[in-house]
């Protein structure tokens, strides 16, 4: 059925481009943002009231769908801080220095130790712990300080959040904007596969062109290296330099308070930068260090054996996502009641309060820029534009597509590298989540028009929106943080990655194209 185009499209069409531009110019896109709902909702009722309570509702809809991944969040960062306290957290991370024989293998064992620990916790409070423990031990190993920059920020920043596969925000984000939560899961793992393309080409390519300056361990390369500027004023140098004037709420600067007050060297990493704890601590710590990456990774085994086993249960919707909150919740009182005995019933409380604190700092803003690409589809916004309940509202960013339809090449490849360059230039912006509701709504528009799957869509998109905006090719993202731990010029790290990363991206939205 034709499409008649009228003033409310060409409103909201105007608006995408304005948050466009705001990403390109690298200005926060929360403004265009509201303003662009409120135009919308103006134009569409012409009521100024009715406008100004859909710019409520639009917030208020994105809550209602995203919270749980805001739960997920804040659970998983409390069982962090949690550990912490015991000192699990570096306890984890600290057998795998001993591995570390030569600047080869510290180039792997940083890569995958960043990975493992990104996945479950994030790349921003595990970037400190990482860098703390193990850069000082890859560096005497002979890695030389850019090469265990390319591998903390391709692992980290890249593959891990990229695919986001054990706390699911991105995938969640994704499917819900392509209107399709209930397939999240499968966005997810098509992530994954991606994500695992992208960066073992970043990270090979990556290790080429460090491998000629890597050298034969010795103790002088990370006095050499210490005797350089001290982290702390590498840290504030590189955010003068990329980022002055910036919010509090950008993710470098979530990034940088993360590092801030972290400095590695030979003391932090033999003794994880903490003093010794009491026998039964001790006890505590040594046993959570083990249970918690085996609780973890028996869940990552447990949602990937349907896929093995096609006679095993298969976790429905947001269930993934809530089995991981839910484990992150009990292991923390764990770990609380160890750390502070009676003390547990308020610090448990103390690190719920503090994740939900980070939660909404890491991803508040992604709530009215979700909200005005929620008002784009059908299932949603009604309820933003204060339509009567059962009322079907208007696909406005659906209805722009089907109108251009025949414009659109049917290729799954173009389109692929479409919806691919899209994200890439909504994370410009240095933010990576904020782009994902533009690049999701794309893919569930584009996708019967081009013949390919939405969610395939919606992964290459958010390859491209993370892989750019979260920490890998933009010099006033969180790459900040790990250039500073590294001390290097994060101009530098970006020059380094940006061939590797791009090489990837490529390779995987073929590959995306040829699997599904």
């Amino acid at each position: 059925m034709d499409v008649q185009l009228d003033a409310v499209h060409s409103v909201y069409l105007f608006g995408v481009a304005a948050i466009v531009l705001s990403m390109v110019l690298r200005a926060n896109v929360v403004v265009p943002a509201i303003i662009a709902t409120f135009a919308v909702a103006a134009t569409f009722s012409g009521s100024l009231i009715g406008a100004t309570i859909s710019v409520f509702n639009g917030s208020l809809v994105a809550a209602k769908e995203l919270f749980s991944i805001f739960l997920v969040i804040a659970l998983m960062t409390s069982l962090l801080n949690a550990l912490r306290a015991l000192g699990a957290d570096q306890q984890m991370v600290r057998p795998f220095r001993k591995v570390m024989t030569n600047g080869h293998v510290a180039f792997l064992v940083v890569a995958v130790v960043t990975y493992v620990i990104s996945l479950f916790f994030w790349p921003t409070p595990a970037v400190p712990l990482v860098a703390a423990t193990l850069l000082p031990a890859a560096l005497v190993a002979g890695l030389p300080p850019i090469g265990a920059a390319i591998a903390i920020a391709v692992a980290g920043q890249g593959m891990a959040l990229s695919s986001d596969y054990v706390i699911r925000v991105a995938p969640g984000i994704s499917a819900r904007a392509a209107g399709l939560p209930e397939a999240a899961a499968v966005v997810a793992d098509k992530a994954l596969v991606l994500s695992l393309i992208t960066g073992g080409v970043a990270l090979l390519l990556g290790y080429l062109s460090v491998r000629g300056r890597i050298r034969a361990p010795s103790q002088r390369h990370l006095d050499r290296w210490q005797a350089g500027a001290s982290m702390a004023n590498s840290l504030a140098e590189q955010r003068e330099q990329v980022a002055p004037n910036i919010g509090s709420f950008d993710k470098s600067v979530l990034a940088l308070q993360a590092a801030e007050g972290v400095e590695p060297g030979p003391a932090a990493a033999l003794a994880g930068g903490g003093t010794l704890a009491a026998a039964p601590t001790a006890r505590w710590c040594n046993a959570l260090s083990i249970a918690t990456p085996a609780v973890f990774f028996g869940l990552i085994l447990f949602m990937l054996a349907p896929k093995v086993f096609p006679g095993m249960p298969e976790l429905k919707g947001g269930d993934a996502a809530a089995l991981v909150g839910g484990t992150a919740a009990l292991m923390m009182l764990v770990a609380t009641f160890a750390a502070d005995g009676a003390k547990a019933m308020h610090t448990a409380a103390d690190h719920i309060i503090d994740g939900l604190v980070f939660s909404f700092r890491a991803m508040g803003t992604v709530l009215p820029i979700a909200g005005f690409f929620f008002l784009g589809a059908a299932e949603t916004s009604g309820a933003i534009l204060g339509l009567p309940s059962g009322t079907q509202g208007p696909g406005l960013l659906f209805e722009v597509i089907h109108s251009v339809e025949h414009l659109i090449p049917h290729s799954p490849t173009v389109v692929a590298f479409a919806v691919l360059l899209v994200g890439m230039i909504t994370g410009i912006d240095g933010s990576g989540f904020a782009g994902l509701p533009l690049t999701g709504a794309l893919s569930g528009a584009l996708g019967p028009v081009a013949q390919i799957d939405p969610t395939t869509l919606a992964a290459v998109g958010q390859m491209g929106a993370v892989w750019t905006g979260g920490g890998t090719l933009i010099a006033w993202s969180s790459l900040i943080a790990v250039a500073g731990f590294c001390r290097v010029p994060v101009l530098d790290a970006v020059r380094a990655l940006f061939l590797p990363v791009c090489a990837g991206l490529v390779l995987s939205t073929l590959a995306a194209v040829v699997l599904w």
